[in-house]
C-alpha cells in the first residue's frame, strides 16, 4: 500500500480555469513522484448544475454543490482552488482563511488593491499558505533567466521593457461581460494582464519603487449580451449598446528599488486586450552591460541572449529550453520537445503543496498578489493626476532583492 500523503482537494467554480487546477493536481503524483502526495478530488462547488455534473462525472469530484461554504467547511479538504470571477475573489479568499483552508487563487486576488489587502490581512490573522496564479513565472527559459541575471551575467542591469499584448477583446463585436464593468472586474486589462506583467518583472528584478502611468479605453461602447451570451468571447451582432468602464490598454514607465537585484533600473510595461495580430504575446526585454535577454510567452521554450564581448558573434542566439532550465527536466527529456500552458500549471501546484507541506516556499504567495495590485493601483491613479507616484513596499514577497 502507498505511504503517500493525501491532500484533500477543494474546488471552487469548475469553469476553465477550474479545469486547469483539476489537471495540475492529478499530475502530481506523476510529474513529482518525489513530493509523495496522493491529491483526492473531495467536493467541487458551482452555481450551474451542469458544471457540477461535469465535476464528479468527468473531473472525478466526489461530491458536487451550489455552495462555495460546503468546500470551505468540508472536513476532508485541506487545500481549495478558488477559479471563480474577479468580484468573488476577495470574498472566497477571506472565507478560505477564516475556515483555516490553505488556498491557490487565480489573479487578480480582488478588484483592486483595497479587496487584495483584506485578503491579506485574513491570510495574515490565520495563518494560512496561499499561492497565486502567476504562472508566466515558471516557464523553465523564465526561471533559467532570473538565474542568469542573479548571477551577474547580463552585468548591471540598466533598462527593460515588457509588453502583454492579447486579442481576445480585439472585435467590437465582443459581449459587454463583467470583464467591463467596474462593478464586477475592477480595471480592465491592468489587473487582468499588466498584474501578471508587473509580477514577473518583480519576481525576476526585483520591486517597483515608483511609477507614471496612462491607460485609454479603445471600444468604448460594447453590445450588451442576450440568452446564451455572456463571454467577452461572445460576438453580438447588432442589438443595443453599453458602456465600457475600464481601460483596454495600459502603459507605465517604472523604477525599480535600490535594493533590487536590477537596481534603481529604469523600464515600460504595457499591456493590452485589443491588439490585432497579437493572440497572447507576453514579451520581455531584458538589458544589463554584459548582454540581454528576450522572451515571448507565444514561443515559450525559447529564450533569445545575447553576450557582451564578442565581435565575431553578434547578437542574439536561439537557446532552446532543456534540462537546465528550471523544473524542464520533470515533463521533458530534452530540448526541442516543448512544454506547455497546462505544464506551468502543474510547476504552480507542486509549489503550493510544497509550501503547505512545509517545504522550501518558492511558490508565489498573497503578498506578492498585494504588491502587483499596489502598482496597478498607482498606475491608474498616475493616469488622473498626471504624476509619479511611489509604491508602498509589501512585506513577505517573492520580489528579487539583493
Amino acid at each position: 500500500m502507498s505511504s503517500a500523503k493525501t491532500i484533500g482537494v477543494g474546488l471552487i467554480s469548475v469553469g476553465w480555469m477550474g479545469k486547469v487546477h483539476t489537471r495540475a493536481y492529478q499530475s502530481l503524483p506523476i510529474m513529482y513522484p518525489e513530493l509523495d502526495v496522493a491529491p483526492r478530488l473531495v467536493i467541487a462547488a458551482d452555481t450551474s448544475d451542469e458544471r457540477q455534473d461535469y465535476a464528479r462525472d468527468v473531473l472525478g469530484f466526489a461530491e458536487s454543490t451550489a455552495d462555495y461554504h460546503d468546500v470551505l467547511n468540508h472536513p476532508d479538504v485541506d487545500v481549495v482552488s478558488i477559479c471563480a470571477p474577479n468580484f468573488l475573489h476577495a470574498e472566497i479568499g477571506i472565507a478560505a482563511a477564516k475556515a483555516g483552508k490553505a488556498f491557490w487563487i487565480e489573479k487578480p486576488v480582488g478588484r483592486g488593491e483595497a479587496d487584495t489587502q483584506s485578503v491579506e490581512d485574513a491570510v495574515n490573522t490565520a495563518g494560512v499558505t496561499t499561492s497565486i496564479g502567476f504562472n508566466y513565472r515558471h516557464a523553465p527559459a523564465i526561471e533559467y533567466a532570473k538565474g542568469l541575471i542573479a548571477s551577474g551575467d547580463l552585468g548591471r542591469i540598466t533598462n527593460f521593457r515588457g509588453t502583454f499584448f492579447a486579442d481576445y477583446s480585439s472585435d467590437p463585436r465582443g459581449a459587454l461581460s463583467w470583464r467591463f464593468n467596474k462593478a464586477q472586474a475592477g480595471s480592465g486589462v491592468s489587473g487582468d494582464l499588466m498584474g501578471h506583467l508587473v509580477d514577473l518583472f518583480q519576481y525576476i528584478l526585483g520591486p517597483i519603487d515608483r511609477l507614471v502611468g496612462m491607460n485609454s479605453i479603445v471600444h468604448a461602447k460594447r453590445p450588451i449580451p442576450g440568452p446564451g451570451a455572456g463571454s467577452h468571447f461572445d460576438l453580438v451582432e447588432g442589438g443595443e449598446l453599453g458602456d465600457v468602464e475600464n481601460e483596454d490598454y495600459a502603459a507605465m514607465m517604472v523604477q525599480l528599488r535600490a535594493d533590487a537585484v536590477a537596481s534603481s533600473a529604469l523600464g515600460t510595461l504595457e499591456s493590452s486586450r485589443v491588439t490585432v495580430g497579437k493572440r497572447a504575446s507576453y514579451n520581455i526585454e531584458i538589458y544589463g552591460t554584459e548582454g540581454s535577454l528576450m522572451w515571448d510567452f507565444e514561443r515559450l521554450n525559447e529564450l533569445e541572449l545575447a553576450t557582451a564581448g564578442d565581435s565575431v558573434r553578434v547578437g542574439y542566439q536561439r537557446i532552446m529550453a532543456g534540462p537546465a532550465f528550471g523544473e524542464f527536466s520533470h515533463f521533458q527529456p530534452g530540448s526541442g520537445t516543448s512544454m506547455g500552458f497546462d505544464d506551468l500549471k502543474v510547476i504552480e501546484a507542486k509549489k503550493f503543496i510544497e509550501a503547505y507541506l512545509g517545504g522550501p516556499a518558492l511558490n508565489s504567495n498573497i503578498h506578492d498578489a498585494l504588491s502587483a495590485a499596489r502598482v496597478v493601483e498607482a498606475s491608474l491613479a498616475s493616469q488622473a493626476d498626471e504624476a509619479w507616484h511611489t509604491i508602498a513596499p509589501v512585506a513577505g514577497t517573492t520580489a528579487a532583492i539583493k
